[in-house]
């Protein structure tokens, strides 16, 4: 009477071992073909943006102030090296600075200084600024998409599904 039970259960536990595993940390957000995507970081484009302009990336980081304009946005992001999903590692030195622009109108109160985004978009060259009183010449990207992310995304080992079991119940 068990050998029957026994192969659903096996069967159940071939499947599910396989996701479980899997879903230990979330897959990129951005699929990236490696040929289309340069590695480059912002300080490395900053300092030649003549090598890398119309190329795209994948960069991530800190946002430090978002500027409004009549027909973009511009997003200051302190850059970090992202880890293989893509989520900025804050453990490590930062990777440089760069201004992603942003097509239409960009809600301050939704990127408030200290978010971590990572976005996909186009390099565009640089532009020379100031960060307090020191020169510095930011790495310029057109974001043709952008993820902000949330601190239970942060989390290490987030995954991308949840498991429950139990009864919900509504009140109305």
């Amino acid at each position: 009477m068990r050998a029957p039970l026994r192969f659903p259960l096996r069967a159940l536990l071939a499947i599910a071992l396989p996701v479980v595993i899997a879903a230990c940390a979330p897959a990129p957000i951005y699929k990236a073909d490696t040929s289309a995507f340069v590695t480059a970081t912002p300080q490395q484009v900053a300092t030649s943006p003549q090598n890398f302009h119309g190329l795209q990336v994948v960069w991530g980081g800190s946002v430090v102030s978002v500027h409004n304009f009549p027909h973009h946005s511009e997003i200051e992001i302190l850059a970090y090296p992202l880890d293989s999903s893509q989520r900025p590692r804050m453990n490590q030195p930062t990777i440089g600075r760069f201004i992603a622009t942003v097509p239409g109108f960009v809600e301050p109160m939704n990127y408030p200084p200290g978010s971590l985004v990572t976005l996909r978009g186009t390099l565009d060259g640089a532009r020379n600024g100031t960060v307090g009183q020191a020169d510095y010449t930011f790495a310029l990207v057109h974001s043709d998409a952008m993820h902000r992310w949330t601190p239970e995304e942060m989390r290490p080992g987030h995954p991308n599904i949840n498991f429950g079991v139990g009864l919900g119940v509504g009140i109305r």
